[in-house]
């Protein structure tokens, strides 16, 4: 078998039959836990946090989100306890992995003046960049569409012409525990996308979660030596048939999609299509949808000087097209109205990021369905512009 590199770990062989496949039962994942713990990662799982699935630090299985599940259509978020045992019941919620190795608001660089000394050099001023500290985390609880998403991110800050170091920094220190979906909500169409419901690549440790415990499988190095250390049990192939027919089903019962290979001609040809017209009349431009967007990456880097004006801070934070200020140069906004923002997002999101990086800006989540407080549904939208009489495809 051989790997292929992808972000910090490997990519998935074509084949589970390739990979051997291990049995963890529920009540042994406190080892799990302790194992990460003990060589040195801080464990982040799925916790409830403000009503939401957020990823945060956990030492024990009661910390997850043991017995939750989600309820999620357009413009509607829920969860409800159960008595259910299962730890990973809830998809997925707004935060998803992306603020782990790209974060909201970090610093760049500390500028500081340097005044004059006696027969010392003339004044001027130091500039030191400010990388985060290293640190070690294991994300447990990462979906398929999270893994795409961060694969593309990958492609952005670390694979491109200039790698960014602070983004290099986190990404080094992941290890990545990765949950099939054995269960869809109702706005996710990670089928459509080639993104889901099994994971496909980038993570250390792919873990299904079934009635009775996990089935686990190791695509890197870390992964197989965790798994080792475990001492589990091989899982035969009449077990393993009962994963691919929960993942089966689970892609069966998502009733949203896109039509992923017609999309950028479709959206290129109707750049003019009254539908962005009804759209932004609903549209709030609030940036919900590019928040919780895995792929999105839009930023704005800024200044803010101290009150003695002897140093500044220069900080990176989250920006999103839909912010007028996005689109504002000297003397000219070039997107000043709604339905141009919502059209840019949209068209780069699913026609031009292919141009730009070679696959869609998309992974099929829904969480910009789940999280549009008016409930606009990006599938909605486009089989509309599709089906309109004299739409060009």
């Amino acid at each position: 078998m051989s790997d292929t590199s992808w972000g910090g770990a490997t990519q998935a062989p074509s084949s589970d039959a390739e990979t051997p496949a291990f049995w963890l039962p529920r009540a042994q994942l406190q080892r799990l836990l302790d194992l990460l713990t003990a060589r040195g990662y801080r464990v982040l799982g799925p916790v409830v946090r403000d009503a939401a699935l957020h990823f945060d630090t956990v030492t024990a299985v009661t910390d997850l989100a043991v017995g939750w599940r989600d309820e999620q259509s357009p413009g509607h978020y829920r969860l409800e306890h159960t008595d259910a045992p299962q730890v990973f019941g809830i998809v997925h919620g707004p935060g998803g992995i992306k603020r782990h190795v790209f974060t909201p608001r970090e610093p760049l660089l500390q500028i500081t003046m340097l005044h004059a000394e006696p027969d010392g050099p003339a004044p001027g001023f130091r500039a030191e960049a400010r990388l985060p500290e290293p640190e070690r985390v294991a994300l447990l609880g990462v979906r398929a569409c999270d893994l795409a998403g961060l694969a593309m991110q990958d492609r952005i800050f670390l694979h491109d012409r200039f790698p960014d170091p602070h983004y290099a920094a986190r990404r080094a220190g992941l290890l990545l525990i990765a949950v099939g979906c054995t269960r869809a909500v109702s706005t996710c169409f990670c089928v459509s996308m080639g993104t889901g419901p099994a994971p496909t690549g980038g993570y250390d440790i792919a873990m299904t979660e079934m009635e009775d415990g996990f089935f686990a499988r190791a695509y890197s190095d870390a992964g197989r030596d965790l798994l080792a250390a475990l001492c589990l049990a091989r899982v035969g192939v009449a077990s393993r048939d009962r994963e691919r027919d929960a993942f089966a089903a689970c892609a069966e019962s998502m009733t949203r999609a896109l039509p992923h290979d017609s999309l950028r001609e479709l959206l290129y040809d109707n750049l003019t299509h009254p539908r962005f017209d009804e759209v932004a009349a609903r549209c709030l431009s609030c940036a919900n949808c590019t928040l919780v967007c895995p792929t999105c990456f839009c930023h704005d880097v800024r200044d803010e000087p101290s009150l003695d004006g002897n140093a500044s801070l220069r900080v990176r934070e989250w920006d999103s097209c839909f912010n007028p200020e996005h689109a504002q140069v000297h003397g000219l906004n070039f997107r000043p109205h709604v339905r141009e923002r919502y059209r840019q997002w949209l068209v780069h999101k699913l026609a031009s990021w292919v141009d730009q990086f070679g696959a869609s800006g998309c992974v099929g989540c829904g969480r910009c369905i789940s999280w549009c407080p008016v409930g606009i549904d990006l599938t909605e939208e486009v089989a509309a512009i599709a089906a309109t009489p004299g739409a060009k495809s």
